[in-house]
């Protein structure tokens, strides 16, 4: 026999199975032939295997957007790890936002409180930005991976050897309906009994390899549980990422707080309303060790306080600039950070402006550049 025969043969051989099988899934969807049940024990661990990979796919994809909420970068990123390539850097958005605030800053002089300010919410604003790279690039290791490496590995071997099962039990059931009929034809006396037997041993061996088949599968199929605690230790390590990065973002915004100052009530409100409830630290044993009391609070109210009574005085207080101001016209007056000069209020002036004197030069400053001194 040459190898064309060979493989003629076998040919024909697969394609006579392959019409049995299709011969049989179709008579028991008309309910015209029994079929072989799996046991519960199989049945239950399908049914986890595949909730498994559901929700699987659903936190897999959900962690991607909350990582990466720009669509046009994940399918960028997608198809670089494809092509086995490294993406282009680019700026993230708090980068890029960090970067426009100091250019600003730059642009309108870092001599002026304004400009000042911006430079360092600048800095700060990046600062978050690496602390998200970092963020990203520690949950894709710990998390995303695994569960994308169950996907694309551990599911797909349970899928073809399920695949499998399913179709050594048709041939099983193909065994036996071919079996059926030949126990009823042979009561007829219309074939042989060589035939009977042969279908029995067909039925014996069929048989042997869907119970080795279900064995294997049931193996798979348990390790399931062994996913899931997988899965656990790469939630904690997920949950401890976003814990230090939150930790970090809140550490930079307290550190920039503090370079920024203490504010008056009408500078943190638009409407003159004061903020008065006190944020509350957040601790975290690797980044915020000395973080751990209340938030220092802005005293607005003692502010609030002496503002009103000198505007409701004809007196005067000396008041200590806290940014430079740059005066818009001539009945304003320039201010230098941390000089000390006197302000008063006088009848029909603007709630948030006071006259201010600096020796023989005199004009209105805006109160929100003000501390009042006792």
């Amino acid at each position: 026999m040459n190898i064309m025969d060979f493989n003629v043969k076998k040919l024909a051989a697969d394609a006579g199975t392959f019409l049995s099988r299709a011969v049989q899934f179709t008579e028991e969807k008309l309910g015209q032939a029994e079929k072989t049940e799996l046991d519960a024990h199989l049945e239950n661990l399908l049914s986890k295997a595949e909730c498994t990979k559901l929700w699987t796919e659903k936190i897999m994809k959900q962690t991607e957007v909350l990582l990466q909420p720009n669509p046009n970068a994940r399918i960028e990123e997608f198809v670089y790890e494809k092509l086995d390539r490294k993406a282009p850097s680019r700026m993230n958005n708090p980068e890029l936002l960090g970067q426009y605030m100091i250019d600003a800053g730059n642009e309108f002089g870092p001599g002026t409180a304004y400009g000042n300010a911006l430079i360092k919410c600048g800095e700060t604003q990046k600062r978050i930005g690496a602390a998200d790279r970092e963020l990203i690039q520690t949950s894709a290791i710990n998390f995303l991976t695994p569960l994308r490496n169950f996907i694309e590995g551990d599911y797909k071997t349970i899928t073809k050897e399920r695949k499998l099962l399913q179709n050594k039990r048709l041939d099983l059931d193909a065994a036996k309906t071919r079996l059926k009929k030949a126990k009823v034809a042979e009561a007829r006396a219309a074939i042989w009994a060589e035939e009977v037997t042969k279908s029995e041993q067909e039925v014996r061996i069929t048989q042997s390899e869907f119970d080795r088949q279900a064995e294997i599968t049931r193996l798979l199929l348990e390790g399931i549980s062994s996913t899931h605690a997988h899965h656990l230790r790469c939630l904690n390590d997920f949950v401890e990422a976003q814990m230090t990065y939150y930790a970090q973002c809140y550490q930079y915004m307290l550190d920039l707080q503090k370079q920024l100052g203490s504010f008056p009530s009408t500078f943190l409100s638009n409407n003159n309303q004061s903020s008065t409830t006190p944020v509350q630290s957040v601790s975290s044993p690797s980044v915020l060790a000395s973080a751990s009391a209340s938030l220092p609070s802005v005293s607005n109210s003692m502010v609030t306080s002496g503002l009103s009574e000198l505007k409701s005085s004809s007196g005067s207080r000396k008041a200590r600039v806290l940014y430079d101001y740059d005066a818009a016209n001539s009945s304003e007056l320039s201010l230098l950070a941390d000089e000390v000069i006197t302000v008063y209020s006088i009848p029909g002036m603007d709630s948030d402006w006071l006259m201010g004197e600096r020796g023989n030069q005199k004009g209105k400053v805006p109160i929100t550049y003000l501390e009042l001194l006792n």
